[in-house]
């Protein structure tokens, strides 16, 4: 463990649960107030122009003569001022955190409680679009961990990011929508709630909520097809169900926007009500379970972050684990226990694999490798438990109250003033339960022993590593199926018993069958001990990839018994049954997870690659087609695109369907001859300003000998987005490659342009 992690949890250790507000530092602590914003994306020379207006207010104890901003290194000030006056602005490279540190000596003492406002002007440059930023002829975006924007506090702080509302003008190409968090009239954005400034530009089919969905809205890829509009309908309408049920929950909402826009990167982000999402998203053919989950949680998030601000040590825990467990909350309500408790067993799984070295959550910082894992997993679980012993009504009345206290206040809500009020509710086992989760790292390890007869009873020996007393149900099976129940509680770091007033035999004990505890392991909740599930699934895996199609169904009906609603492991069974050519079995499963009330993406692809299979086995080449097609829409992982997309090909072909756009051949044959030509200036012209940058050096610099295309397929995704599979040979160096690949092509007046290469599969 690093020093300044033991530094850290012995500051929090012995400040127990003391609130920790900047107004108690002894010097000047800056905090943004409000961000007022002018960017200009209409420039040639890939530069975004920046004037930026924050305004600051001192909330520490000591009057401050000097501003420290951070800002992207990439970034340029030309200009700093305080009011009228001049300043130096000094620029030093951050160490950590990927930002420069732009100091400014203020021209007057700022006293505490005082506010002062700076203004920079600055440009930006954007090398190679990614993500977080992009300058591009189909759309600009700009985020903030991009830091394209400045400010005293990054999410790299350990008390978190600058969020403050917000005013955001933006000077973009002529026709391109300005898409933001807040209201938004033409080119401004005004963001009343706590927020951080971005921004996204391009053109979107915009599909409104109508009714109780009012102010809710999907923004599709322009032209999208009447699928897609339904499919936009059906997210927005549980967008509405789920800011219903958070309202019931949190409290009334004040009149706010969601909206959910599909991008081509940067699908996840959320902040003040505007989700960023997969395109695939709204082709799929119904909501997927991680979908579920994101729009519930970015809804979640206007209250916990929106109306009222996070701020302070460990502010992950509440934006992040806090929102997920209550966004769970929403799935479930929506979908049923089944889907919720999918959901919770990835969180658990997911946080399982960092559990040996995680940080205590309330210092846990985007530094730390395992922040996100840990934060929203670790997180969600802890929320969860404590609701669990607290009760869900006393729990949901302190946090509407902290909430409320927080409102529009310097202070915002704060986990170390959340977790005292949740102690003085709950009492001495709440605040024992609370210092364990958020001071320390992981410890605790449920153990439980093989069942064992004593007389007309059976008993199990139980083992708690952890440092407090829990209180659990334990449960034992009998040789007939029936479930015996029985709650004890185990004193911390010792043993304890769980009897069972039954004489019939019992084959298998569990101890904490909710899982509501986190755990360093999980395997050994049960015995006898079942594999765990990972592992297993990667066994499974692998004996589907070597063809051992009996011992994959083998395995995967292991997973299943232990964990039903793993579809993971349905996934393997139904292709391990096809396999060996027991064809309805397979259908029956393959349709079972496509009726789930939320699939996984993974779910709906290889149920459907699965039913395309069947049906070309069947000579049902039209519908076969069409299955695949669903599957390559779905678009859930590299392996079952790869083989949707091959399986659409053999299928399309076969039913004499296949078609390839003569204009994108003729293009990809220009495109051929540029790369074979080496040649920069042959090359740039037909690639996406900002795009494949590192490809395009790649081949300057090895300059194939040749590189040939045959255009396989050809599909429009969007008015001006269109996509080819390819086949592909070249010789570089004197090394011969062949494979396929899929060309991402860009079209604008009547110009093509590449846009990304994928599933590239050239070797």
């Amino acid at each position: 463990m690093k020093i300044t992690r033991i530094l850290l949890f012995c500051s929090v250790f012995v400040a127990g649960l003391v609130p920790v507000f900047s107004q108690d530092e002894p010097r000047a602590a800056w905090q943004v107030t409000r961000f007022d914003i002018s960017a200009d994306t209409t420039g040639t020379d890939r530069n975004l122009v920046v004037h930026a207006t924050i305004t600051i207010k001192n909330v520490g104890a000591g009057a401050g003569s000097t501003v420290s901003l951070h800002l992207s290194p990439k970034a340029q000030v030309t200009a700093a001022h305080a009011g009228d006056t001049v300043l130096n602005a000094k620029a030093s490279p951050e160490p950590r955190g990927n930002t420069q540190r732009i100091s400014l000596k203020l021209p007057t003492s700022v006293a505490p409680a005082a506010v002062v406002s700076l203004t920079i002007d600055y440009r930006l440059a954007v090398e190679s679009n990614n993500g977080l930023a992009s300058l591009s002829p189909v759309g600009d975006q700009f985020l903030p961990l991009s830091s394209w924007y400045p400010a005293p506090n990054t999410p790299y702080s350990l008390r978190g990011a600058d969020v403050a509302p917000f005013h955001l003008a933006v000077n973009a190409p002529a026709g391109e929508q300005i898409v933001s968090s807040g209201k938004v009239t033409g080119s401004v954005v005004e963001q009343t709630l706590f927020g951080v400034p971005f921004f996204l530009t391009g053109n979107w089919d915009v599909v409104e909520g109508a009714g109780d969905a009012k102010g809710i809205s999907a923004y599709l890829p322009k032209g999208a097809s009447a699928d897609e509009h339904k499919n936009a309908e059906r997210l927005v309408a549980f967008a509405q169900a789920a800011r219903s049920y958070l309202s019931t929950t949190l409290g009334a909402l004040p009149d706010s926007q969601i909206r959910l826009i599909a991008v081509s990167r940067g699908a996840g982000f959320t902040d003040g009500g505007t989700l960023l999402l997969d395109p695939a998203v709204f082709r799929r053919e119904q909501i997927d379970s991680g979908t579920a989950l994101q729009v519930a949680q970015a809804v979640c998030k206007i209250w916990i972050g929106g109306i009222t601000s996070v701020r302070g040590e460990g502010s992950g825990t509440l934006t992040e684990g806090l929102t997920r467990f209550l966004a769970t909350q929403a799935v479930e309500k929506q979908f049923g226990k089944d889907a919720a408790a999918t959901e919770q067993r990835r969180e658990r799984e997911s946080y399982s694999s960092v559990a040996r070295r995680d940080a205590p959550l309330a210092v846990t910082t985007l530094f730390d490798d395992t922040y996100f894992t840990t934060v929203s997993n670790k997180g969600a679980l802890v929320w969860r438990l404590v609701d669990h012993v607290m009760g869900r009504d006393s729990f949901l009345s302190v946090l509407r109250a902290q909430m409320q206290l927080g409102a529009g206040a310097d202070a915002g809500l704060r986990l170390a003033s959340l977790r005292a009020a949740l102690a003085e509710k709950g009492g001495v086992p709440v605040k024992a339960l609370l210092d364990l989760s958020f001071d320390r790292p992981t410890e605790m390890d449920l153990q439980i022993g093989l069942p064992q007869q004593k007389g007309a009873q059976w008993s199990a020996a139980l083992r708690n590593t952890g440092n407090t007393d829990v209180s659990v149900s334990v449960v034992a099976i009998t040789e007939s199926g029936q479930r015996l129940n029985v709650d004890t509680t185990i004193p911390a770091a010792s043993f304890g018993e769980a009897m069972f007033n039954s004489s019939a035999r019992v084959v298998r004990v569990e101890i904490d069958p909710e899982k509501l505890y986190p755990q360093l392991d999980y395997g050994n909740d049960s015995m006898p001990r079942s594999p765990d599930p990972q592992d297993a699934l990667n066994e499974a895996t692998r004996q589907l990839g070597t063809q051992d199609f009996v011992k994959a169904e083998s395995s995967a009906r292991a997973i299943l018994a232990n964990t039903p609603q793993m579809q993971e492991a349905s996934i393997i069974l139904a292709r391990a049954l096809l396999g060996q050519n027991r064809v309805d079995e397979a259908e029956k499963l393959f349709r079972s997870l496509l009726e789930l009330p939320v699939p996984t993406p993974a779910a709906i692809a290889w149920a459907n690659i699965g039913l395309g299979e069947i049906s070309l086995q069947k000579g049902q080449v039209a519908e076969a087609a069409r299955r695949f097609n669903d599957a390559v829409r779905a678009d859930a992982e590299y392996a079952s695109s790869l083989a949707a997309r091959n399986g659409r090909i053999r299928a399309e072909t076969a039913a004499n369907m296949l078609q390839v756009d003569p204009a994108i051949r003729s293009f990809i044959g220009q495109l051929d001859r540029a790369i074979s030509s080496g040649k920069k200036v042959e090359l740039e012209p037909r690639v996406v300003s900002g795009e494949l940058v590192r490809f395009i050096s790649g081949v300057v610099g090895t300059q194939p000998e040749f590189w040939r295309t045959r255009v396989l397929r050809t599909e429009q995704w969007d008015a001006d987005l269109f996509a080819a599979d390819v086949s592909l040979e070249t010789r570089e160096l004197g090394k011969e490659q062949a494979g396929t690949a899929l060309y991402i092509l860009s079209r604008s007046n009547g110009n093509w342009r590449l846009l990304g290469i994928d599933l590239f599969e050239v070797r």
